[in-house]
C-alpha cells in the first residue's frame, strides 16, 4: 500500500527533531519544508544532523520577518510540486494562516494542521492577545492539531470542542539507541569530566539549555545556595550558555559558592551525552517552558528529573523516575529539592550499560496516534 505524503512547514532543524521527522517517514512519505537554516538560539551543524535524516528535506528561506514572526514566498508553488495528502504547519504562525486561507480560498484540498507545543499552563495563561485570537480562529478551520501530552489534549478538547480523532497527542521524544550508541566514546568523555573536576563520590545535580531568564536559573541557585554551603560534596553542573552567563558569575562570587557550582559552556553530541553520564540528577526550574526536550535526554541517560511544573516535559514524570515542583516558590523549592536529592547516587566510575534509560518505549502510542490521519 502506497503511503500517504506528508508535507511539513517546520522553523529549522534541531537534534531533538531527528527521530520524530524519522518515525514519521516510517509511517508517510515525508517531505520538511525548513523555513531557516539554523536555529535562532543555537547554531548546530547542520551538516551533521542532515546526515541523520531519512526524510526529503528542502528549504524556503526568502520572505519577510517581524518581530520573529516570518512568512515565506513559495509555500503555495511547494505544495503544488509536492502534492502531499497532509501538510502541517507550526503553531498559530503566519505559516498556519496562510495554509487556512489557502484552503478556505478553495485553493488546495488537502488536510491541514498544525503543532502546538504549548504546556497546559501556557494554554490557560496564553502569550499575548494576538496569539489568543490566532488560537481562537485556527481551531475552527484546521483538521486535525498536534500537541504533546494528554493533558493538552483534554484542554482542546473541554475547551475548543475538537474531537479526540482530531488530537494527536504526540511528545518530542528522541530515541535512546541513538543516543546512547557510541558508548564507549561518551564513557571516557565522561571520566573526563570526573576527574578534571573532582566529582568522583559527590552528588552532582545537572542542569542544561540556554542561560536565560525564563530559565529561573537565577532564581533557583539563590534558592538552594544555603543547601550547597552546606554540603561540599553537592555539586551543580550548569551546561549552556546565554545573556546570564555574567549574572551567575557575580552570584558565585557573592556567595562564595566556587566549589559548588560549575559554568562549563555550551557543549553538543557525545560531549554534551558525557555530562549527563556523569551527572545524579538532572533539574530543569523553568518558569515558561513550551516542553523541555532536555528532560527527555536526561531520562534517556539514566537521571532522575526534579522538574518545574510550568514545564510541558513534567508529563514524562512519575514517581520512579523523579520529582515535580513550583520554582517560583521558595520553600516549595527547597523543600523538593532535599528530597530530591536523597533519590540521587553519588558518582562513581561510569558505565552506560549501568544507567538504563527511564523513559518508556513510546513506539505503539506515537503509530495509534499518527495513524488518526491515515484512517
Amino acid at each position: 500500500m502506497n503511503k500517504k505524503k506528508m508535507l511539513i512547514f517546520h522553523p529549522a532543524l534541531a537534534p531533538y527533531m531527528i527521530d520524530l521527522f524519522n518515525n514519521l517517514n516510517e509511517l508517510f512519505d515525508l517531505h520538511v519544508v525548513f523555513l531557516y537554516d539554523n536555529l535562532w538560539t543555537f547554531k548546530y551543524n547542520q551538516t551533521i544532523l542532515l546526515s541523520k535524516c531519512t526524510f526529503n528535506i528542502s528549504f524556503l528561506l526568502k520572505g519577510p520577518r517581524h518581530k520573529g514572526r516570518v512568512f515565506r514566498f513559495g509555500m503555495y508553488r511547494k505544495i503544488k510540486s509536492i502534492r502531499p495528502d497532509i501538510i502541517l504547519g507550526v503553531e498559530y504562525s503566519f505559516t498556519t494562516q496562510y495554509l487556512i486561507l489557502l484552503k478556505r480560498l478553495g485553493l488546495i484540498e488537502q488536510k491541514i494542521g498544525t503543532t502546538v507545543d504549548d504546556s497546559l499552563h501556557m494554554c490557560f495563561n496564553i502569550q499575548s492577545r494576538i496569539r489568543f485570537q490566532a488560537r481562537k480562529y485556527s481551531v475552527k478551520y484546521i483538521d486535525f492539531i498536534v500537541v504533546f501530552s494528554k493533558e493538552v489534549s483534554k484542554y482542546y478538547h473541554d475547551f475548543h470542542n475538537l474531537k479526540e480523532d482530531v488530537i494527536i497527542v504526540a511528545p518530542i521524544l528522541q530515541c535512546p539507541i541513538r543516543l546512547r550508541e557510541k558508548s564507549k566514546v561518551i564513557e571516557l568523555i565522561s571520566q573526563r569530566y570526573i576527574d578534571k573536576n573532582n566529582l568522583l563520590n559527590k552528588k552532582v545535580l545537572l542542569f542544561v539549555g540556554r542561560l536565560i531568564p525564563e530559565k529561573a536559573l537565577i532564581l533557583f541557585l539563590n534558592n538552594i545556595y544555603s543547601l550547597l554551603k552546606d554540603n561540599m560534596n553537592l555539586v551543580f553542573v550548569i551546561v549552556g550558555e546565554g545573556n546570564e552567563m555574567e549574572l551567575l558569575k557575580e552570584i558565585i562570587d557573592q556567595k562564595n559558592l566556587h566549589d559548588n557550582v560549575i559554568l562549563t559552556g555550551r557543549y553538543d553530541n557525545e560531549e554534551l551525552y558525557g555530562w549527563y553520564l556523569c551527572a545524579s540528577g538532572f533539574v530543569l526550574p523553568s518558569l515558561f517552558e513550551p516542553f523541555g526536550a532536555v528532560v527527555d535526554e536526561a531520562l534517556i541517560f539514566g537521571l532522575p528529573v526534579l522538574c518545574s511544573k510550568y514545564a510541558g516535559a513534567s508529563t514524562l514524570i512519575n514517581h520512579k523516575n523523579g520529582l515535580i515542583f513550583d520554582p517560583s516558590n521558595k520553600s516549595n523549592t527547597i523543600e523538593n529539592t532535599k528530597l530530591f536529592l536523597t533519590m540521587l547516587k553519588s558518582v562513581h566510575f561510569v558505565e552506560l550499560r549501568n544507567r538504563p534509560s527511564l523513559i518508556s518505549e513510546d513506539a505503539p502510542d506515537f503509530i495509534n496516534e499518527w495513524s488518526k490521519l491515515i484512517n
